[in-house]
């Protein structure tokens, strides 16, 4: 008997998914536990295996083609069973507007890193009619084959002084070859080239970046405040930590660690928004941004203050390498109760970011950058950092964010407060 797969749940935010690739084809058989396709979400690509045994008849969504949770993905059954009936029967005849059916359970998915598929390019020359015209700038109507058109613009000549000799008066390769202009007549004198562009399509994690931060920053009441860090004694502490062998941390990972820290001091920042409720965490996952092909994830490193500073270095890094491979987990992007953002290694001073919902808060760190700063009455280089804390006013006063920064600012320009 015939069983309908659909397009699976594969992250807690994925509504639709899109076909990375098939890995069997319409005739083939399928054995349970068979790899049938790659599917790409909005976090991630996994990889789709069959819960069935047969041959798979029918492919409901062509490879690069999206289609919603619980849509027909494929039919895998006995060889000569129409499709057709089946398809009536389980009340999709494969479009994607159509509300879809119940799903069946997900099967187990695994991220996979696809193979690069080239994207398709889309090189669109001036605006063409169906007959191959183009319109004059007195609004009158000129037409000319494409190839005399081309001609014309690389001799510089206005389409408006050639008479054409094709059919009903149309410009052809000839009249261009033959034109001479009249007395009083005038070359094309505006620029040459060729107007492009290329369509890229949005991919699913696009999709719902673009969703949620649009939700996010419509919805929630954003405010932000903004303080100066002197990073000496950080620049000193790291120096210090990083003078043991094997032992690598950034300020990055310095500024995680001061973070959680705050947060323990604290927890009214270390807060959700629930829509009928706020919820107050006892346990701290910060989740740190991360610039990926298509966009950007937040990994978490879950119970963060309970980590040393090169643990959460090393956690950092790997979590990081598998988000731009592909090969992070959905429930490693779940389950963040604050996020911080880093731009300083890209050389930028001072930013704001868009919370990352249900949070309250986000963090925006700046570059260190060396400046004259007055200390005990003198004007002397110091480093400084900015810091600018977004916060969603339904979650966090200004008051309350603004305890945290200042707890945040003393445990950087003091690190060791941080790790007794």
């Amino acid at each position: 008997m015939a069983e309908i797969v659909r397009m699976p749940k594969l992250s807690d935010t994925m509504t639709e998914g899109v076909v990375a690739e098939w890995h069997k084809k319409v005739g083939d058989s399928v054995s349970e536990g068979d790899l049938l396709a790659e599917i790409e979400t909005d976090k991630a690509t996994m990889e789709f295996e069959s819960f069935y045994d047969g041959v798979l008849l029918h492919v409901g969504v062509e490879k690069g083609g999206a289609a919603p949770v619980n849509e027909v993905l494929a039919i895998i059954g006995e060889k000569g069973e129409n499709v057709d009936e089946i398809l009536a029967s389980a009340g999709s005849a494969a479009p994607a507007e159509e509300e879809a059916p119940a799903k069946e359970e997900a099967p187990v998915a695994t991220p996979v890193s696809p193979e690069p598929v080239a994207a398709p390019v889309a090189a669109i020359a001036e605006p063409v009619s169906i007959n191959g015209s183009t319109t004059s700038n007195e609004g009158g109507r000129i037409f000319a084959s494409p190839l005399a058109r081309k001609m014309a613009e690389e001799k510089g000549i206005n389409l408006n002084a050639v008479k054409g000799t094709g059919e009903d008066g149309r410009i052809v390769k000839r009249d261009i070859e033959n034109y001479t202009p009249a007395a009083g007549g005038t070359l094309f004198a505006g620029p040459v080239g060729t107007e492009s562009y290329t369509d890229v399509p949005n991919s699913q994690m696009r999709k719902a970046i673009a969703k949620a931060l649009s939700a996010s920053k419509f919805s929630a009441p954003h405010f932000y405040l903004k303080m100066e860090v002197d990073m000496d004694n950080a620049i000193a502490a790291r120096k210090a930590i990083n003078a043991d062998e094997g032992v690598k941390v950034s300020f990055n990972d310095m500024v995680i660690k001061a973070v959680a820290a705050a947060l323990r001091k604290h927890p009214k920042v270390n807060a959700d928004w629930m829509g009928d409720a706020i919820r107050y965490n006892d346990h701290i996952h910060v989740g740190v941004a991360v610039a990926v092909e298509d966009g950007l994830v937040v990994p978490v490193v879950k119970f963060t203050d309970t980590k040393g500073i090169s643990q959460i270095g090393a956690e950092i890094k790997d979590l990081a390498s598998r988000a731009r491979d592909k090969k992070i987990l959905p429930e490693e992007m779940q389950g963040g109760t604050f996020a911080v953002s880093n731009l300083g290694m890209y050389g930028i001073e001072d930013f704001t970011s868009i919370i990352n919902p249900p949070n309250g808060c986000i963090l925006s760190v700046g570059q260190i950058k060396q400046t004259p700063v007055v200390k005990n009455g003198e004007i002397v280089p110091g480093n400084v950092m900015k810091l600018s804390l977004s916060c969603d006013h339904r979650v966090v006063d200004g008051a309350v964010g603004s305890a945290f920064l200042k707890t945040l600012k003393d445990f950087l320009e003091n690190p060791v407060k941080m790790i007794v």
